[in-house]
Protein backbone atom coordinates (compact mmCIF):
# COMPACT_ATOMS: atom_id res chain seq x y z
CA UNK A 1 0.00 0.00 0.00
CA UNK A 2 1.17 3.18 -0.97
CA UNK A 3 0.81 6.14 1.13
CA UNK A 4 1.40 10.03 0.18
CA UNK A 5 2.23 12.56 2.96
CA UNK A 6 -0.89 15.54 2.65
CA UNK A 7 0.94 17.97 4.01
CA UNK A 8 4.10 17.88 2.21
CA UNK A 9 2.72 16.00 -1.28
CA UNK A 10 5.68 16.37 -3.50
CA UNK A 11 7.78 13.71 -1.04
CA UNK A 12 8.14 10.16 -2.43
CA UNK A 13 5.58 8.22 -1.34
CA UNK A 14 6.28 5.50 0.80
CA UNK A 15 5.41 1.67 1.15
CA UNK A 16 3.73 0.47 4.38
CA UNK A 17 3.27 -3.10 4.87
CA UNK A 18 0.26 -3.93 6.02
CA UNK A 19 1.18 -7.88 6.52
CA UNK A 20 3.48 -7.44 9.42
CA UNK A 21 2.26 -7.62 13.01
CA UNK A 22 1.28 -4.29 14.68
CA UNK A 23 1.54 -3.94 18.40
CA UNK A 24 -1.34 -1.78 20.53
CA UNK A 25 1.31 1.18 20.67
CA UNK A 26 1.22 0.78 16.91
CA UNK A 27 4.54 -0.07 16.41
CA UNK A 28 5.69 -2.92 13.92
CA UNK A 29 7.03 -6.54 15.10
CA UNK A 30 10.17 -8.31 13.48
CA UNK A 31 11.35 -11.25 14.55
CA UNK A 32 15.08 -12.44 13.36
CA UNK A 33 17.21 -15.99 15.07
CA UNK A 34 20.95 -16.20 14.85
CA UNK A 35 22.65 -19.14 13.49
CA UNK A 36 22.56 -21.69 16.57
CA UNK A 37 18.52 -21.42 16.64
CA UNK A 38 17.61 -20.72 13.09
CA UNK A 39 15.03 -23.23 13.35
CA UNK A 40 13.48 -22.57 16.80
CA UNK A 41 13.05 -18.82 15.48
CA UNK A 42 11.38 -19.83 12.57
CA UNK A 43 8.88 -21.79 14.71
CA UNK A 44 8.60 -18.93 16.74
CA UNK A 45 7.81 -16.63 14.29
CA UNK A 46 5.17 -19.04 12.27
CA UNK A 47 3.37 -19.49 15.56
CA UNK A 48 3.36 -15.79 16.76
CA UNK A 49 1.96 -15.42 13.29
CA UNK A 50 4.78 -13.35 10.80
CA UNK A 51 7.66 -14.17 9.06
CA UNK A 52 10.85 -14.82 10.03
CA UNK A 53 12.52 -11.70 9.34
CA UNK A 54 15.69 -11.61 7.00
CA UNK A 55 19.36 -11.52 8.18
CA UNK A 56 22.58 -12.36 6.81
CA UNK A 57 26.08 -13.28 8.39
CA UNK A 58 29.40 -12.40 6.59
CA UNK A 59 32.03 -14.90 7.70
CA UNK A 60 36.12 -13.65 7.15
CA UNK A 61 38.44 -15.87 6.59
CA UNK A 62 39.96 -15.20 9.64
CA UNK A 63 36.67 -16.61 11.44
CA UNK A 64 35.53 -13.31 12.26
CA UNK A 65 31.70 -12.52 11.00
CA UNK A 66 29.39 -9.62 10.47
CA UNK A 67 25.68 -9.84 11.32
CA UNK A 68 23.22 -7.65 9.21
CA UNK A 69 19.69 -7.37 8.87
CA UNK A 70 18.10 -7.50 4.99
CA UNK A 71 15.41 -5.55 5.52
CA UNK A 72 14.31 -1.85 7.63
CA UNK A 73 14.09 -2.31 10.99
CA UNK A 74 13.13 1.70 11.65
CA UNK A 75 11.00 2.08 14.64
CA UNK A 76 9.92 -1.16 15.14
CA UNK A 77 10.28 -3.33 17.90
CA UNK A 78 12.78 -6.43 16.99
CA UNK A 79 12.61 -9.89 18.72
CA UNK A 80 16.32 -11.52 18.49
CA UNK A 81 15.97 -14.76 18.92
CA UNK A 82 19.20 -16.54 20.08
CA UNK A 83 20.74 -19.07 22.59
CA UNK A 84 23.96 -18.48 23.51
CA UNK A 85 25.74 -21.88 24.30
CA UNK A 86 29.38 -22.85 23.53
CA UNK A 87 30.91 -21.86 21.21
CA UNK A 88 31.28 -18.00 22.35
CA UNK A 89 29.96 -17.31 18.80
CA UNK A 90 26.69 -18.00 19.84
CA UNK A 91 27.07 -14.90 22.32
CA UNK A 92 29.32 -12.91 20.29
CA UNK A 93 26.60 -13.17 17.73
CA UNK A 94 24.04 -11.85 19.67
CA UNK A 95 25.65 -9.07 21.21
CA UNK A 96 26.38 -7.76 17.59
CA UNK A 97 22.67 -8.35 16.28
CA UNK A 98 21.88 -6.40 19.16
CA UNK A 99 23.92 -3.67 17.93
CA UNK A 100 23.08 -4.17 14.70
CA UNK A 101 19.47 -2.92 15.67
CA UNK A 102 20.03 -0.42 18.07
CA UNK A 103 22.21 1.24 15.35
CA UNK A 104 19.55 1.14 12.35
CA UNK A 105 17.06 2.51 14.89
CA UNK A 106 14.76 0.09 16.08
CA UNK A 107 12.26 1.51 19.00
CA UNK A 108 12.63 -1.70 21.05
CA UNK A 109 15.21 -4.69 20.94
CA UNK A 110 14.38 -8.06 23.07
CA UNK A 111 16.63 -10.81 23.20
CA UNK A 112 14.70 -14.15 23.31
CA UNK A 113 17.02 -16.47 25.05
CA UNK A 114 16.13 -20.01 25.57
CA UNK A 115 18.92 -20.84 26.25
CA UNK A 116 20.89 -18.41 28.68
CA UNK A 117 24.64 -19.70 28.50
CA UNK A 118 26.98 -19.26 31.51
CA UNK A 119 24.04 -19.12 34.08
CA UNK A 120 25.94 -21.74 36.13
CA UNK A 121 28.72 -19.27 36.62
CA UNK A 122 26.24 -17.47 38.90
CA UNK A 123 28.13 -16.57 42.05
CA UNK A 124 31.84 -15.86 43.18
CA UNK A 125 32.30 -20.25 44.64
CA UNK A 126 35.85 -19.98 44.95
CA UNK A 127 39.09 -17.92 45.40
CA UNK A 128 40.04 -15.83 41.99
CA UNK A 129 37.11 -16.87 39.99
CA UNK A 130 34.62 -14.46 37.98
CA UNK A 131 31.03 -14.37 37.58
CA UNK A 132 30.30 -15.11 33.95
CA UNK A 133 26.50 -14.51 33.92
CA UNK A 134 26.91 -11.06 35.75
CA UNK A 135 29.49 -10.60 32.86
CA UNK A 136 27.02 -11.56 29.91
CA UNK A 137 24.27 -9.78 31.83
CA UNK A 138 26.55 -6.30 31.71
CA UNK A 139 27.47 -7.09 27.97
CA UNK A 140 23.76 -7.29 26.63
CA UNK A 141 23.35 -4.13 28.23
CA UNK A 142 25.96 -2.50 26.84
CA UNK A 143 25.63 -3.29 23.56
CA UNK A 144 21.68 -2.25 23.99
CA UNK A 145 19.00 -4.39 24.66
CA UNK A 146 15.58 -3.29 26.13
CA UNK A 147 14.48 -6.53 27.38
CA UNK A 148 15.07 -10.29 28.09
CA UNK A 149 12.78 -13.32 27.79
CA UNK A 150 14.70 -16.84 28.39
CA UNK A 151 13.95 -20.32 29.89
CA UNK A 152 14.56 -22.10 33.01
CA UNK A 153 17.23 -19.76 34.37
CA UNK A 154 19.86 -22.22 36.11
CA UNK A 155 20.01 -19.72 39.01
CA UNK A 156 16.82 -17.65 39.54
CA UNK A 157 19.00 -14.84 41.44
CA UNK A 158 20.54 -14.18 37.70
CA UNK A 159 17.44 -11.86 37.11
CA UNK A 160 19.17 -9.10 39.62
CA UNK A 161 22.16 -8.89 37.36
CA UNK A 162 20.21 -7.12 34.72
CA UNK A 163 18.76 -3.44 35.16
CA UNK A 164 15.95 -3.64 32.26
CA UNK A 165 12.81 -6.65 32.62
CA UNK A 166 13.92 -10.30 32.27
CA UNK A 167 10.76 -12.65 31.57
CA UNK A 168 12.23 -15.77 32.93
CA UNK A 169 9.76 -18.27 31.47
CA UNK A 170 9.16 -21.91 32.61
CA UNK A 171 9.25 -25.42 30.76
CA UNK A 172 7.21 -27.09 33.74
CA UNK A 173 3.99 -25.59 32.01
CA UNK A 174 4.91 -27.48 28.90
CA UNK A 175 6.42 -30.76 30.46
CA UNK A 176 2.92 -30.96 33.09
CA UNK A 177 1.29 -31.10 30.34
CA UNK A 178 3.06 -33.94 28.67
CA UNK A 179 3.35 -35.68 31.65
CA UNK A 180 -0.37 -35.77 32.23
CA UNK A 181 -1.25 -36.89 28.66
CA UNK A 182 0.89 -39.99 29.74
CA UNK A 183 -1.29 -40.85 32.49
CA UNK A 184 1.20 -42.97 34.27
CA UNK A 185 0.42 -44.83 37.41
CA UNK A 186 2.53 -44.96 41.06
CA UNK A 187 4.04 -41.51 39.26
CA UNK A 188 6.78 -39.93 41.51
CA UNK A 189 9.03 -37.34 41.13
CA UNK A 190 12.64 -37.00 41.71
CA UNK A 191 15.67 -34.64 41.97
CA UNK A 192 19.12 -35.66 40.67
CA UNK A 193 20.45 -33.27 42.87
CA UNK A 194 19.78 -31.01 46.40
CA UNK A 195 19.96 -27.80 44.17
CA UNK A 196 17.09 -29.37 42.28
CA UNK A 197 14.76 -30.11 44.89
CA UNK A 198 12.64 -27.06 44.92
CA UNK A 199 12.39 -28.05 40.85
CA UNK A 200 10.97 -31.32 41.79
CA UNK A 201 8.53 -30.23 44.78
CA UNK A 202 6.77 -27.92 42.07
CA UNK A 203 5.90 -30.93 40.19
CA UNK A 204 5.15 -33.05 42.43
CA UNK A 205 2.80 -30.30 44.50
CA UNK A 206 1.14 -29.26 40.59
CA UNK A 207 0.83 -33.13 39.85
CA UNK A 208 0.02 -34.41 43.38
CA UNK A 209 2.30 -36.95 43.82
CA UNK A 210 5.13 -38.19 45.93
CA UNK A 211 9.07 -36.53 46.05
CA UNK A 212 12.58 -38.25 45.91
CA UNK A 213 16.09 -36.26 46.50
CA UNK A 214 19.33 -37.59 45.04
CA UNK A 215 22.22 -35.98 47.39
CA UNK A 216 25.58 -36.20 45.04
CA UNK A 217 29.12 -35.16 46.26
CA UNK A 218 31.75 -34.13 43.97
CA UNK A 219 35.32 -33.85 44.03
CA UNK A 220 35.43 -31.88 40.83
CA UNK A 221 33.46 -30.20 38.26
CA UNK A 222 31.37 -32.90 35.86
CA UNK A 223 32.62 -35.96 38.56
CA UNK A 224 29.74 -37.18 40.40
CA UNK A 225 31.70 -39.32 43.73
CA UNK A 226 28.78 -40.90 45.27
CA UNK A 227 25.16 -40.40 45.49
CA UNK A 228 22.49 -41.05 48.27
CA UNK A 229 18.73 -41.70 47.86
CA UNK A 230 16.26 -39.87 49.94
CA UNK A 231 12.58 -41.18 49.59
CA UNK A 232 11.40 -44.37 49.13
CA UNK A 233 10.66 -45.12 45.57
CA UNK A 234 9.61 -49.06 45.95
CA UNK A 235 6.99 -49.65 42.80
CA UNK A 236 7.17 -46.10 41.83
CA UNK A 237 7.19 -44.94 38.45
CA UNK A 238 10.14 -41.95 38.56
CA UNK A 239 10.39 -38.76 36.90
CA UNK A 240 13.80 -36.69 37.39
CA UNK A 241 13.69 -33.42 36.69
CA UNK A 242 16.26 -31.08 35.81
CA UNK A 243 16.99 -28.26 33.56
CA UNK A 244 20.32 -29.19 32.16
CA UNK A 245 21.71 -31.98 30.62
CA UNK A 246 25.55 -31.66 30.25
CA UNK A 247 28.03 -34.83 30.52
CA UNK A 248 24.60 -36.52 31.49
CA UNK A 249 26.53 -37.90 34.88
CA UNK A 250 24.87 -36.79 37.43
CA UNK A 251 21.18 -37.48 35.86
CA UNK A 252 22.03 -41.20 34.60
CA UNK A 253 23.99 -42.22 37.82
CA UNK A 254 21.08 -40.68 39.81
CA UNK A 255 18.32 -42.67 37.17
CA UNK A 256 20.62 -46.06 38.19
CA UNK A 257 20.04 -45.44 42.06
CA UNK A 258 16.86 -44.85 41.49
CA UNK A 259 16.14 -48.15 39.75
CA UNK A 260 18.64 -49.99 42.55
CA UNK A 261 16.21 -48.86 45.25
CA UNK A 262 13.44 -50.57 43.54
CA UNK A 263 11.92 -48.36 41.23
CA UNK A 264 9.52 -49.27 38.66
CA UNK A 265 10.66 -47.03 36.09
CA UNK A 266 12.28 -43.94 35.50
CA UNK A 267 12.41 -41.21 32.63
CA UNK A 268 14.52 -37.91 32.54
CA UNK A 269 12.86 -34.51 31.72
CA UNK A 270 15.26 -31.56 31.48
CA UNK A 271 15.46 -28.32 29.97
CA UNK A 272 17.94 -27.84 27.90
CA UNK A 273 19.90 -30.35 26.21
CA UNK A 274 23.50 -29.39 26.46
CA UNK A 275 24.88 -32.78 26.19
CA UNK A 276 28.73 -32.34 25.68
CA UNK A 277 31.32 -35.05 25.91
CA UNK A 278 30.21 -38.70 26.66
CA UNK A 279 26.49 -37.14 26.90
CA UNK A 280 24.97 -39.01 24.25
CA UNK A 281 26.09 -42.73 24.92
CA UNK A 282 25.59 -42.84 28.44
CA UNK A 283 21.90 -41.39 28.17
CA UNK A 284 21.97 -44.61 25.20
CA UNK A 285 22.92 -46.81 27.62
CA UNK A 286 21.40 -45.77 30.44
CA UNK A 287 18.06 -46.79 32.87
CA UNK A 288 15.81 -44.44 31.01
CA UNK A 289 12.95 -45.45 29.21
CA UNK A 290 12.74 -42.01 27.26
CA UNK A 291 14.23 -38.43 28.19
CA UNK A 292 12.25 -35.46 27.61
CA UNK A 293 14.03 -32.18 26.54
CA UNK A 294 12.87 -28.98 24.54
CA UNK A 295 14.39 -27.50 21.41
CA UNK A 296 16.17 -24.81 23.42
CA UNK A 297 19.42 -25.62 21.84
CA UNK A 298 19.61 -27.82 18.55
CA UNK A 299 20.51 -31.47 18.67
CA UNK A 300 23.27 -33.02 17.36
CA UNK A 301 23.06 -35.49 14.59
CA UNK A 302 23.99 -38.25 16.83
CA UNK A 303 21.65 -37.35 19.17
CA UNK A 304 20.42 -40.56 21.85
CA UNK A 305 17.07 -42.20 20.22
CA UNK A 306 15.74 -42.05 23.84
CA UNK A 307 15.25 -38.10 23.40
CA UNK A 308 12.24 -36.85 22.83
CA UNK A 309 11.90 -32.84 22.20
CA UNK A 310 8.74 -30.59 23.31
CA UNK A 311 9.01 -27.36 21.08
CA UNK A 312 8.95 -24.00 23.31
CA UNK A 313 7.51 -22.67 19.91
CA UNK A 314 4.31 -21.61 20.93
CA UNK A 315 5.54 -20.90 24.28
CA UNK A 316 7.80 -17.97 23.19
CA UNK A 317 5.22 -16.70 20.80
CA UNK A 318 1.98 -16.55 23.04
CA UNK A 319 5.30 -14.69 25.38
CA UNK A 320 5.96 -11.69 22.69
CA UNK A 321 2.59 -11.67 22.15
CA UNK A 322 1.84 -10.83 26.08
CA UNK A 323 5.24 -8.46 25.96
CA UNK A 324 3.56 -6.23 22.85
CA UNK A 325 -0.30 -6.51 24.72
CA UNK A 326 1.00 -5.39 27.98
CA UNK A 327 -0.85 -9.27 29.55
CA UNK A 328 0.07 -10.76 32.80
CA UNK A 329 2.92 -13.15 31.74
CA UNK A 330 3.11 -14.95 35.31
CA UNK A 331 -0.67 -16.26 34.99
CA UNK A 332 1.10 -18.59 32.45
CA UNK A 333 2.50 -20.65 35.19
CA UNK A 334 0.05 -20.59 37.65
Amino acid sequence: MLVRSKKFPNFAARKVNLNTPQTMSGRFVSIFAGRATKELGTKIAEAYGAPLGKSSVVVFSDGEFQPSYEESIRGRHVFIVQSTMPSTDNLMELLLMIDAAKRASAHKIIAVIPYFGWARQDRKDQPRVSIGSKLVANLLVAAGVNRIITLDLHADQIQGFFDIPVDALYASSLFIDYIQKMQIDDLMMASPDVGGSKRASAYAKRLGCDLAICHKQRSRANVVDSMTLIGDVTGKNVILVDDIIDTAGTIVKAGQVLMDNGAKSVRAFATHAVCSGPAMERLDNSVFSEVVVTDSIPLPDNASKKIKVVSTAALFADVIHRVESYESISSLFK
